[in-house]
């Protein structure tokens, strides 16, 4: 009677665990989908990391094959280029910088030669002349008086000495 009784029991235990499985198994698989998170919109795609360039630019590729040894470059050369390859205007010292009321230029021409001093704001548009004056060589000391529409601000000292201009950046207070 034990045994029948066993076997009872295991069968009926055995009824509750397939029973269990088939409940766990359809709750998986036959889930409904969630009406509460669809949306009207369509999903984007992400952005890429890198914006694709589309057209037909070459990439640079330096030609290595057809190098030429560099030549001489005072054989061929004309007499003005050894002209042009010297420096005419040395600068040596803009001070005080920045400038209050009074701007002094220390510099040095190596031969004598016209000398035009500008004050030109940062978009390249000329302010103030401060000087248009041929000079001798040798070393000089300009002061100059800043005039009262300059604003307070960044700007820009061009010195032309013969053709070959020289920049400088000042700050006025």
């Amino acid at each position: 009677m034990k045994a029948k009784g066993v076997k009872i029991a295991l069968k009926s235990h055995m009824a509750s665990l397939t029973v269990m499985l088939l409940l766990l198994c359809s709750a998986v698989f036959a889930q409904k989908a969630d009406t509460s998170r669809i949306s009207v919109r369509p999903k984007t795609k992400p952005a890429a990391k890198f914006p694709t360039i589309k057209g037909s630019v070459q990439p640079y590729r330096p030609n290595i094959y057809n190098y030429l040894p560099a030549t001489n470059p005072t054989h061929n050369a004309p007499v003005a280029n050894k002209e042009k390859g010297e420096k005419n205007l040395t600068i040596l010292k803009i001070y005080p910088n920045p400038v209050l009321e009074q701007l002094n230029i220390n510099l040095r021409l190596d031969k004598e030669t016209s000398i035009s001093i500008k004050i030109t704001d940062l978009l390249g548009n000329d302010i103030v002349t401060l000087a248009n004056e041929r000079l001798p060589h040798g070393e000089h000391t300009k002061t100059y008086n800043m005039p009262s529409k300059l604003n307070a601000g960044i700007y820009f000292l061009r010195i032309v000495a013969g053709g070959e201009p020289v920049i400088k950046r000042i700050s006025v207070l």
